[in-house]
């Protein structure tokens, strides 16, 4: 270990250098048997003992000549291959310690250093991705946990005023059963994505009819549409579909809550299904709020929400929810929206 740099010194060189020590060394060596072979089999008159006696010096100063252009040629080339590889295992070092932003020079002339270089940074790359995603990850379940968990804390406590009314005592029992269920939500859906995100394909596959589980989902959701007294119109007919009916109910009920949720009062929604040689698309439709450039860019990604008050329902994991099982499922889905006009949401999936 380097005091100075608290890091660990490379030997390597010198294992480089010894070992280019010993290959002149047993290269003479070889020499030597096969010029003696050569003098028993009568070949030569010369033995290589009386050549060595006739000529010592010459033999003495080619045998340390080769021995100093050996060594200098090994510290040389030993320090040119091994110093890459020494930054390489001072680079992982620092990536052992958390520090993501270390990159290694990629101007080697070596092609495998460089490549190696090339690789190192890329994966520390993606490791200080993964890393940020993971402290987002943290952070917002832990915003979207207290909240609720707050909100049942303090309601539970106001219910223990011995002088509450009927009307109140059932409002906050309301809110703690509401606040219950967000949770319960919550907890789904993080375990669903998680399943999900260890998955490579979708399994369970059956054919059934797409149109009447889109209805199903519709009216799964009746308590609210009805309150903000929103009516559908559906545009399909009889379409069936092979694929894993349980996980697109989830891919459904998620794209029509959040037409609902962002669609005003007395508003449309909108549904189609477009069947196509290969491939079926689904486009649910609302006319409310819409997004911005900005929203688009984001909306597919865990716990992000348009409104950064959070005063919205939902937690920011349903749309997260859809796009991994779109993308289990070989499909694709597609958003155009514009603030204040609307959003469509379009679902394609191949029809095996």
């Amino acid at each position: 270990m380097d005091k100075k740099t608290g890091k660990r010194k490379s030997h390597l060189w010198r294992h480089f250098s010894l070992l280019i020590f010993a290959s002149m060394l047993f290269v003479f060596a070889s020499f030597f048997i096969f010029w003696l072979i050569v003098y028993w089999l009568g070949f030569t008159e010369s033995s290589p003992y009386e050549l060595l006696a006739r000529q010592p010096l010459s033999l003495g100063l080619t045998l340390l000549l080769s021995f100093f252009v050996g060594g200098v040629v090994a510290a040389f080339v030993g320090r040119r291959i091994i110093k890459p590889i020494q930054r390489i295992n001072n680079a992982f070092d620092e990536l052992s310690t958390g520090n993501f932003d270390i990159r290694i020079p990629t101007e080697e002339k070596i092609d495998e250093m460089r490549d190696i270089a090339e690789h190192f940074n890329q994966m520390a790359f993606d490791l200080s991705h993964v890393e940020t995603l993971r402290s987002e990850f943290v952070e917002n379940v832990s915003h979207e946990f207290k909240t609720p968990v707050a909100a049942i804390e303090g309601y539970a406590m106001l219910l223990q005023k011995p002088d509450l009314s009927p009307k109140i005592r059932s409002s906050y029992i309301d809110k703690i059963t509401e606040n219950t269920r967000k949770l319960s939500t919550l907890t789904g859906n993080i375990l669903a994505l998680a399943k999900l995100e260890n998955c490579e394909t979708v399994l369970n596959k059956k054919k059934y009819r797409l149109d009447e589980q889109i209805r199903r989902q519709i009216l799964l959701l009746e308590n609210k549409w009805e309150k903000k007294e929103i009516e559908f119109d559906i545009d399909f007919e009889k379409c069936f579909f092979f694929g894993n009916e349980e996980l697109l109910d989830q891919v459904w009920i998620n794209l029509i809550d959040n037409a609902i949720k962002h669609s005003p009062q007395g508003g449309v929604i909108q549904i189609k299904i477009d069947e196509g040689e290969n491939t079926v698309s689904v486009a649910v439709i609302d006319h409310g709020d819409g997004m911005d450039d900005n929203t688009k860019k984001h909306i597919f990604e865990k716990f992000y929400q348009g409104d950064p008050s959070r005063s919205s329902e939902g937690n920011g994991l349903g749309l997260a929810l859809v796009k991994r099982i779109v993308d289990l499922s070989k499909g694709k889905i597609d958003v155009q929206s514009a603030a204040g006009i609307g959003s469509v949401f379009t679902v394609t999936l191949p029809k095996q």
